[in-house]
């Protein structure tokens, strides 16, 4: 064997050794595709699920957010006559207080009520006496 020959040797033998190497990586490669194809599919089963589920949640909640919504209005006037309570408190707290600022300062008006008082207490003084007669 020549120089050449044995070149040629060994270039077969390298070729041999690279086209094994390839042919290992490729079937490693496609089993690799295989289980990443699986997991895919499971992934996809798994999306589908959550996705329904994510959509019966989401019903739900319309349908708790109506109910509230309902129920909100039903007792809207509750929370109106609330206030209206509220509003007519306050100026019945307002008319007691002028009523009682008019009676403590005494004046010209305050005068006219005690006369008025006391018109008022003999008339019934007078009417009890007769009725007792």
């Amino acid at each position: 064997m020549t120089g050449g020959g044995i070149a040629a040797i060994i270039a077969a033998v390298a070729l041999l050794i690279l086209v094994l190497f390839i042919g290992v990586v490729l079937i490693r490669a496609s089993k690799i595709l295989v289980e990443i194809n699986r997991s895919l599919a499971v992934v996809t089963k798994d999306v589908d699920l959550l996705s329904k589920e994510a959509e019966d949640i989401m019903a739900n909640a319309n349908d708790l957010l109506a109910d509230v919504n309902g129920k909100v209005a039903k007792i809207d006037p509750v929370f109106q006559a609330m206030a209206d309570l509220g509003q007519s408190t306050s100026d019945l707290n307002e008319a007691t207080r002028n009523l009682t600022t008019k009676l403590t300062n005494p004046g010209k008006k305050s005068g006219k009520v005690s006369t008025a008082f006391k018109a008022g207490k003999g008339a019934v003084n007078l009417y009890r006496e007769h009725k007792n007669k």
